[in-house]
């Protein structure tokens, strides 16, 4: 009797808001000290912390919507991450609009070449109009993405997980071709990483410098306005 109260009250214990935000945090806060540490690309804190938190929740049986609703808080902190951007587009103002021809001239152009280059990959292999549109919006922030896929009649969950990949696979990747490339331009950087790998990319801009974070932030939300209007009319061109 006495192991089943414990038991119980294991149980009550592990599915308290409290638990799994603590939790949460503290998984993804090893991940990243062994992604540091470590280096290793499949290592990556969001790839590292996901496996577990999935694995910890197929063990006790906790649902995604009650694991979800504990977590609410770190959803409702987006809030003040994207005015902290606004805050450094805000200090970086001049630079942005002495070059403002530049930057959407390279959104528009990225964008462009991201659409064109999924459509074509997708429909050589012949995957299907499901997976093409749910592939599409991939270098999008994810709630855009989503959006833009779920409309084009893709599967947001799919599209999810392909634009966490790029944005992982753009903050590793980029730096390394930024500099073989010999690129410099703190403006280029910042706006290659946004466009190419959203919110993961963002975080590896603000790394380099203020500039760089700034423009970063900015590529963002071009890079999904132009997606969005643009996805429509290349497809029904091609």
């Amino acid at each position: 009797m006495k192991l089943d109260n414990t038991l119980d009250a294991l149980g009550v214990l592990v599915g308290s808001q409290i638990f799994l935000l603590t939790f949460t945090i503290g998984i993804y806060v090893l991940s990243l000290w062994l992604f540091r540490r470590t280096r290793v690309g499949l290592l990556h804190p969001l790839i590292t912390s996901a496996a577990v938190i999935i694995v910890f929740l197929l063990a006790t049986g906790i649902s995604y919507d009650q694991y979800h609703s504990a977590t609410a808080l770190i959803d409702f902190m987006l809030g003040p991450s994207v005015v902290a951007l606004g805050y450094a587009l805000y200090r970086q103002v001049e630079q942005l609009r002495a070059n403002a021809v530049s930057i959407v001239t390279s959104v528009v152009v990225g964008s462009v070449v991201g659409i064109v280059s999924v459509i074509l990959i997708i429909r050589l292999f012949g995957a299907g109009h499901t997976v093409e549109a749910s592939l599409v919006p991939k270098s999008v922030t994810t709630p855009i993405a989503m959006s833009i896929s779920e409309r084009a009649g893709g599967i947001g969950s799919l599209t999810a997980i392909v634009v966490i990949l790029t944005g992982i696979f753009g903050s590793i990747v980029g730096p390394f071709v930024l500099r073989k490339l010999k690129i410099t331009s703190r403006i280029a950087k910042g706006l290659a990483l946004g466009s190419a790998a959203h919110g993961v990319g963002t975080a590896k801009a603000m790394e380099m410098g203020a500039v760089e974070g700034a423009v970063s932030g900015l590529a963002i939300g071009l890079m999904g306005l132009i997606t969005a209007l643009l996805v429509p009319l290349i497809e029904r061109i091609l």
